[in-house]
Parts: C-alpha cells; sequence; structure tokens
C-alpha cells in the first residue's frame, strides 16, 4: 500500500467523467489499498480515484469501522431526504449545507470482481453519494444549498 497525494479543488481531472472498470485486477485491487490507506491518513470518510488522479469508477467509503470498497458503483434505489453539511478532502477547511438522499442502495463490484450490494442510512447513504459524485466529476460545492441560517459555506 501507498499514500497518494489527494488532488485538490482546481485540478481538471477532479472535472472528469471516470472510466469503467472492465477487469479487477491486481492494479485495481493495489489501488483500492491505496485510497483506503489514503483516506484512513487523511482522516476521511471516503476517497474516489479521480481524487488520487485516476480517472476510473473506483471509490472506498469507512462509516463505524465498516470499509466498502467500490468498483463501477451505482446508485440502483434512494428515498427520503437529509440536509446536513459536507466537507471534502479535495476542498479542504471548507464544508457546505447539501440535499441528499436518506437512504441509498448501491450496486457495485468488490476487489474480486464479484457483484454486491449495499443499503446506507444517514452518514453512509451521503457518504456513498458524495464519492459516486466524484466519478462523475461532481463536486458536493456544485450542490451547496443556504442552510438553516442563511449560510451556504464555511471557512
Amino acid at each position: 500500500m501507498a499514500l497518494r497525494n489527494i488532488v485538490k479543488e482546481g485540478d481538471e481531472v477532479l472535472r472528469k467523467h471516470c472510466r469503467p472498470v472492465t477487469e479487477v485486477t491486481d492494479r485495481i485491487r493495489q489501488l483500492i489499498d491505496d485510497l483506503t490507506e489514503t483516506m484512513r491518513d487523511a482522516e476521511g470518510v471516503g476517497l474516489a480515484a479521480p481524487q488520487v488522479g485516476v480517472l476510473r469508477r473506483v471509490c472506498v467509503v469507512e462509516v463505524e469501522d465498516q470499509l466498502y470498497e467500490l468498483v463501477n458503483p451505482e446508485i440502483v434505489a434512494a428515498e427520503g431526504e437529509q440536509f446536513d453539511q459536507e466537507a471534502c478532502l479535495s476542498v479542504p477547511e471548507c464544508q457546505g449545507w447539501v440535499r441528499r438522499p436518506f437512504k441509498v442502495t448501491v450496486r457495485a463490484q468488490d476487489r474480486n470482481g464479484e457483484t454486491v450490494e449495499y443499503t446506507g442510512e444517514g452518514l453512509l447513504a451521503r457518504a456513498f453519494c458524495h464519492e459516486i459524485d466524484h466519478l462523475d466529476g461532481i463536486l458536493y460545492i456544485d450542490k451547496v444549498e443556504d442552510g438553516p441560517d442563511g449560510e451556504q459555506e464555511e471557512e
């Protein structure tokens, strides 16, 4: 495993649409391991491949000590709504109010290429949505709304 540099807002790689993974190889498994180590080192909840400069549909999410390794993830069901603050390792020292589904089901492949499905609520649902957005070149700051007290972003 290796720590990778996290790409910051302004780098064009964060605005690109990632290519699907056609086969889960040792190289993809290494990317998953590197994403996990980098995310943990940065004390994040999730990290997507474009955040380390790799335009592949791969991300990791870790909530309540449960690690989710997602290759070619897609949201297959969403319900409810939550409105809370988000932050991002690629947009340091900022946070903003974002509306997301309260509950989502994600279908993906795991590190062995097997199809998996996970359903998450609250923070886990938010993290799945946030990381999958990265794979489509979308940052949370694109979705920021006025918060309960009228503020949008906080430094």
